[in-house]
């Protein structure tokens, strides 16, 4: 799909330009809901533009529409989709094949879901080099614009990778292999759905500076669909935001946060973790921080390996703890981060003895947990509660909100009546901010932070001293997100809970801890007062994990309407 260069003096076509899209599945026989309403859009060469959204605004669709991917439950009600001036609006399945080969290259979130496990990387990107081809070509030629591909996605040691299976390459690389297989029909726009979101912060901000060199070198338009704004306005030439089907602020970076226009822009502003210097305080105006609080968890020492079985080399060990330290402060919380593999989860795990350390001791307060039999560790699980990380799973969707709460009361004997048991799902799902109407209703019903407040509930349900939350806030959007971190922090000063945050967002950890530990390959780099750690980090991996936060714009002053004004 290539035009002739326009005439001097006359505007070149867009790269992708959407008019007017309206996009609606079908919810009944003859009942059309709205996705997208009356959606604009559009992509200038060399331009890096982005979509931002929480979940459920519409711009996955929006994306899908203008791409052809539509499931056959959705349609396109009206408006228009041109690449480069070609209208492509209804065209087949097969006619759009082609303008996502060698026009648009597709970049999806999830290469774990998006690599094929049986096949090598090299037979997968030769797959899209041959589709892509505008003629027929020898082995030899396609191998080598395979290995090229390859390159260009930042790949170093191609030709080991190219002989590799996905199961043997990291995220990172995984992701920039989905970005090689985008840049096989060397495309004039790249669409990347989500493409870092399940990424550790460092790598997500190396694929990020690698699609802005693909920008500046080859010249190709990049157009990132994301939840993150931080990411959005750290990157971005133009964003444009969506809520409910529309796009309801667009514009350059500059102009959305000195002159935002919109109440919803300024909510999602204002929730940006980057946007608060300082960390939350309670709404009830009391401070939980004591000034001298004593210990209530004691880690010592703590040592975990896994033996990995299979592969050529047969069986090897890999350390997942290597004498790992953690005291947390009573009435404080206290932030355990870093990247997947560092241990961080691991640790969480053997805090609550879902794992048993190889060596080492885990105290709270004076009772210490290692070789406690069951019946002893039941009751220290009293005083110890964990959080996990996706509401979605870690609720039985058979079960209402009532039910779900109610258990650990019942399994505790802490309520001998039903009427008992009600009162104080009642008063636990008001601690959460949630009313009676949700007691009848089943996880499925809820929202994503809603079932997150059912799940803080039923760990408080049993008057726990600490609360251990493994990535809690993590699947959350960013609103949703604010909620929740003000509600445990509004939490820790009524009960005076301590808290073991596990997370790899450094963001979060300045809003609500008070002290964190980093670790790197099972072993702890750095520990100490937040303030501290973040204004003068002694290790090296604490600097470069601070340095590739985003969000670093959306930080900055703004000159124009305040973003606490929607408020």
């Amino acid at each position: 799909m290539t035009d002739a260069p326009a005439p001097p003096g006359e505007e070149q076509d867009p790269l992708l330009r959407i008019t007017d899209l309206a996009i609606d599945y079908r919810t009944g026989r003859r009942l059309w809901t709205p996705a997208v309403r009356g959606a604009q859009l559009r992509v200038d060469p060399g331009e890096f533009v982005s979509l931002v959204g929480e979940s459920g605004s519409g711009k996955t669709t929006l994306v899908q529409g203008a791409l052809g991917l539509l499931p056959a439950s959705a349609r396109i009600r009206s408006g228009s989709i041109r690449y480069s001036g070609v209208d492509v609006t209804g065209w087949s399945d097969q006619r759009m094949a082609r303008v996502r080969g060698n026009y648009v290259g597709f970049i999806p979130q999830d290469p774990n879901t998006s690599l094929n496990p049986v096949k090598r990387i090299g037979r997968q990107v030769i797959e899209a080099v041959r589709f892509n081809a505008p003629t027929a070509q020898s082995a030899a030629q396609y191998r080598e614009a395979a290995l090229d591909s390859l390159r260009t996605a930042g790949l170093k040691d191609v030709e080991q990778v190219f002989h590799q299976y996905p199961h043997e390459l990291s995220g990172g690389m995984k992701q920039r292999v989905l970005i090689a297989i985008a840049l096989a029909g060397k495309p004039e726009i790249i669409v990347a759905d989500e493409p870092t979101s399940a990424l550790d912060v460092t790598v997500q901000k190396t694929i990020l500076d690698h699609l802005v060199r693909l920008r500046e070198e080859l010249g190709i338009g990049i157009l990132l669909v994301t939840h993150d704004l931080g990411v959005a306005l750290d990157r971005s030439d133009r964003i444009l935001v969506m809520q409910d089907g529309r796009i309801v602020e667009e514009g350059p970076v500059r102009q959305v946060l000195d002159h935002t226009t919109h109440a919803y822009t300024r909510r999602l502003l204002d929730a940006a973790p980057a946007r608060h210097a300082e960390r939350l305080e309670p709404t009830s105006g009391a401070r939980s921080v004591p000034a001298a609080a004593p210990p209530v968890l004691r880690a010592s020492a703590l040592t975990k390996a896994y033996r990995l079985h299979g592969g050529r080399g047969g069986s090897r060990q890999l350390r997942a703890l290597g004498g790992a330290d953690l005291v947390v402060r009573k009435g404080t919380t206290h932030a355990i981060v870093g990247e997947s593999g560092a241990g961080k989860s691991t640790l969480a795990s053997v805090l609550v003895r879902f794992t048993s350390a190889d060596s080492g001791t885990v105290h709270i307060g004076d009772r210490e947990l290692t070789g406690l039999d069951r019946r002893r560790l039941r009751e220290v699980r009293r005083d110890l509660q964990f959080v996990f990380q996706n509401p979605f799973t870690s609720l039985d969707p058979r079960l209402t909100v009532g039910k779900l709460i109610a258990e650990p009361l019942r399994a505790f004997g802490l309520a001998t009546s039903k009427r008992e048991r009600t009162a104080r799902v009642v008063e636990l799902l008001t601690a959460v901010a949630l009313d009676e109407s949700h007691l009848h209703r089943l996880p499925g019903e809820l929202s994503g932070g809603q079932r997150q407040r059912v799940a803080i509930a039923r760990a408080l349900a049993v008057n726990p001293e600490i609360l251990v939350l493994d990535e809690a806030v993590s699947a959350l959007d960013v609103s949703v997100q604010a909620q929740i971190l003000q509600l445990l922090v509004d939490l820790q000063a009524e009960f005076g809970l301590s808290y073991v945050f596990v997370t790899h967002d450094l963001g979060v950890v300045r809003l609500i801890a008070h002290d964190v530990t980093v670790m790197k390959a099972g072993l702890v780099v750095e520990t100490g007062p937040v303030e501290e750690v973040f204004r003068s980090p002694r290790h090296a991996y604490t600097r470069e994990l601070l340095a590739a936060v985003p969000g670093a714009r959306v930080s900055e002053p703004r000159t124009g309407v305040e973003v606490g004004a929607a408020r």
